[in-house]
């Protein structure tokens, strides 16, 4: 048991949070889109009696069996409407499941998930605080960037900028899978922040501004949009670092923190697309930038054959299958002794020499070339052992 949870409570615990966040960012990352689209897509109104009740754009639409008329009025119509739908609480669960699956998973088993010695010798008290520090530090830099620079083009490269650095440090601090992780945290603590603190107050000043009869200040609003805008080119990025966990090629390796980079720009750039394309401009070359970018990094991180076993040195079958055994099936196991699991990771068994042969492809790409298991490497894998078994594996994996 780890600070009161057990293997058995974690894993309940891991599913409902995980759950709640999927869904949670699938509402939220949906009305980002759409409210994007809507912006990009409205058009001046035509009938001249909207525009006489303060309507600045409107778009018609077919779904669901019937046509949608929207309208959207810069400032306050001519009553208050009742109802008046808010969106606000798919941005404040996503985070706020978001961070129970951090502490959960990350904080709580934070030797496993969060450390790696060899990167950072780090205690689990000052690895948890470091992360959590980061999540707060994220927000304030980036605040007052956008507080104190009001030019979009070098806000944007600053951002860029605060990104980097927040990978690389992130690198250079935590497990691979980890830094990800935290980096992708951060983001969506300042997409979670920029909701409650500068749009959802922007939208409360348009509705008191009606309900006193005033006219409503115009800087909250305009500063309520820009930081949408920003939100909605952070969603492709931070849900990168969502999934990226089941990814160990991307963050098992060194300067994985470039990698992580590289994919959240092409991301970014994607997204750049499709706000284009609502406002009528096809950009052709931005996907086939982002796919020739993509295939690049594929190849630049693919991993490199030279350097694997040839598999004619001689291997040692039985002790290519005992470092498994000791250093593998304390968790991939029916019954795993690792307190962390009940059950195997991914259902994956190491208990008998041909499960272990059947799965030597995996082994070779977890343990051997991306070295991203054993988890943390809690175990204590050693480069030699992790040469014997590549070297193992290239001889055909024989189990006798």
């Amino acid at each position: 048991m780890i600070l009161g949870l057990d293997a058995y409570l974690t894993d309940w615990l891991n599913l409902v949070f995980r759950w709640l966040h999927v869904i949670a960012a699938m509402a939220w990352i949906g009305t980002s889109f759409y409210f994007v689209f809507l912006d990009n897509a409205l058009r001046r109104p035509e009938d001249p009696r909207d525009r006489e009740e303060g309507a600045t754009g409107e778009l018609w639409a077919v779904h669901g069996g019937g046509f949608y008329h929207v309208q959207k009025h810069q400032v306050s119509p001519a009553r208050l409407p009742e109802p008046l739908h808010w969106f606000k609480w798919e941005a404040y669960w996503t985070w706020l499941s978001g961070f129970a699956l951090l502490v959960v998973l990350y904080y709580f088993h934070a030797e496993t998930y969060l450390i790696d010695p060899s990167v950072a010798d780090l205690s689990k008290a000052a690895a948890i605080g470091i992360s959590a520090a980061g999540l707060l530090l994220a927000w304030i830099v980036y605040d007052l960037l956008c507080r104190l620079v009001r030019s979009d083009l070098v806000l944007g490269a600053s951002i860029v900028v605060l990104t980097t650095v927040a990978a690389w440090g992130a690198g250079e601090l935590f497990s691979g899978r980890g830094a990800f992780i935290e980096v992708g945290a951060m983001l969506g603590t300042i997409m979670a922040a920029n909701v409650l603190v500068v749009i959802i107050p922007a939208q409360w000043e348009l509705v008191r501004a009606k309900q006193q009869e005033r006219p409503p200040r115009l800087e909250p609003g305009l500063e309520a949009k820009r930081r949408s805008v920003h939100n909605n080119y952070l969603t492709l990025p931070v849900v990168l670092t969502m999934i990226s966990n089941h990814f160990p090629f991307l963050y098992a390796r060194e300067q994985a923190w470039l990698v992580l980079l590289a994919l959240m720009l092409i991301g970014a750039w994607v997204r750049h697309y499709f706000n284009l394309r609502r406002r009528g401009r096809t950009v052709l070359a931005i996907p086939v930038t982002a796919a020739i970018a993509t295939v690049a990094l594929a190849l630049a991180i693919e991993p490199d054959e030279a350097k694997r076993p040839d598999g004619s040195a001689p291997v040692d079958s039985a002790e290519a299958l005992a470092i498994v055994e000791r250093r593998c099936v304390t968790c991939h196991s029916a019954n795993p002794t690792n307190e962390q699991f009940t059950t195997a990771p991914a259902g994956i068994v190491f208990d008998t020499p041909q499960q272990i042969a059947d799965r030597a492809e995996a082994i070779r790409a977890q343990a051997v070339d991306s070295r991203a298991m054993p988890l943390g490497n809690a175990t204590g894998m050693t480069d030699e052992e992790r040469e014997a078994l590549g070297a193992w594996i290239a001889a055909g994996a024989p189990v006798e």
